[in-house]
């Protein structure tokens, strides 16, 4: 599956049918913002989204007009549909309103709409289901739901076609963009950047005090608190290794993670003859979104570049796997395979909630991952259903549940 080389066709000059799964969400409302601005280069026909702001979904609907909207609540319906209903008939107009279906199912189904690509931006394991729902219909996949290869990284990787899936985090986008330099033969190694987090530089015994409001405030990037809080724990980047090595078919070997605290090199591909190539951006998700959904081809204006008149610093310098041990666990989760990985992340969802609880230490966040990493047993033996996966992400967070105290 992974996108080493791979480039289909041109399709600049035809408009591209997009599937907008998480609509409402930070992905999501950057996608819109793209089709809305290149309405001759993309039309959205169905949008999905959790449900937690009906009255968005509807505006999104009318204003793109999609022909299928589902949410993943039930209980938002009955908002959703009389959002629609007022502004399918604002202004005196009698708008065409979209088909509405509800429920976990509904959001993968809408998946396998006749379309161009599907954007998987929708947040938690319910992507999942609608990323292997693209995959068997043999949509092009805009990837943004990380549970879709940290859980799902076996059964992904099986159905997956040669550059079927486009990744859309930033990292794995630029790893893309500079694989278009060299053949897979001549890839030595893949390096993925990190910003540090707001405690780069503290050793292990000065990250014991840290609190909550000092981890939520990242120095780059305007996150939810979940992701926030990896980032400074860096088990983002651990995702992101296992992430990488998935999407693009390199061994854990051959992936390293530097620090680079300006987030303008979002990552690079080493080559075997020596060189370098690096993608550089200023931090905005919109670039990688519009390409992922124009892939392979660029969509102008997506984004204000670097502006090179003006004078730059860049620095680049080793992780402490001391202080930050979460990408060396994401290591070893990795090369274990199976259900692993979907241990590491459950156990981490939790142990975030309950050091933002105050229930544990900023440290205990790994440390508890770890415990729970250690003590789980994979009982698939290498071969992974979809029941394994989701039985092995709900044993990690009951394991670490009990082990946090957060009930």
């Amino acid at each position: 599956m992974h996108n080493s080389g791979v480039e289909s066709a041109s399709s600049v000059g035809r408009r591209r049918d997009v599937v907008l799964l998480g609509s409402t969400g930070s992905i999501g409302t950057q996608a819109v913002d793209i089709v809305a601005r290149n309405p001759d280069r993309f039309g959205v026909c169905a949008l999905a989204a959790g449900g937690g702001n009906p009255g968005l979904l509807a505006r999104q609907a009318i204003d793109l007009g999609a022909e299928a909207v589902a949410v993943a609540n039930p209980a938002a319906m009955p908002e959703l549909r009389a959002a629609l209903a007022t502004l399918g008939s604002a202004d005196g107009a009698r708008r065409k309103l979209p088909e509405l279906t509800a429920g976990a199912d509904a959001v993968a189904d809408l998946a396998t709409r006749p379309c161009d690509v599907v954007l998987n931006a929708v947040t938690g394991a319910v992507g999942l289901a609608a990323t292997l729902s693209a995959i068997e219909a043999g949509r092009v996949l805009a990837l943004a739901n990380k549970e879709s290869l940290i859980m799902g990284g076996p059964l992904v990787a099986d159905r997956a076609a040669p550059g079927q899936i486009v990744p859309v985090d930033s990292e794995h986008s630029a790893i893309a963009q500079c694989l278009r330099g060299g053949r897979a033969a001549e890839v030595r190694r893949l390096i993925i950047t990190a910003s540090g987090g707001p405690f780069l530089h503290r050793s292990r015994a000065e990250l014991a005090g840290v609190t909550p409001e000092q981890a939520l405030a990242h120095p780059t990037w305007n996150m939810g608190p979940v992701i926030t809080v990896n980032s400074a724990t860096l088990v983002n980047k651990g995702l992101e290794l296992i992430e990488a090595h998935l999407l693009f078919g390199v061994g854990f070997d051959r992936i390293a993670v530097v620090v680079h605290r300006q987030s303008v090199i979002h990552s690079m591909v080493e080559f075997t003859d020596g060189s370098t190539l690096a993608q550089a951006s200023p931090p905005d998700m919109r670039i990688p979104i519009a390409l992922g959904l124009g892939w392979p081809d660029r969509v102008p204006a997506a984004a204000a570049p670097v502006d090179w008149t003006q004078a730059h610093t860049w620095t680049f310098e080793p992780l402490d796997e001391e202080a930050f041990p979460a990408v060396s666990l994401a290591r070893q989760a990795g090369a274990a395979g199976g259900t692993a990985p979907a241990i590491y992340n459950a156990a981490n969802e939790v142990c975030v909630a309950a050091f933002l609880a105050e229930q544990i230490p900023f440290a205990g966040i790994v440390d508890t991952v770890a415990q729970v990493v250690s003590e789980h047993h994979d009982p698939a033996g290498g071969s992974v259903e979809l029941a394994d996966v989701l039985a092995a992400d709900a044993w990690a967070r009951d394991r670490a549940r009990e082990l946090t105290g957060k009930q």
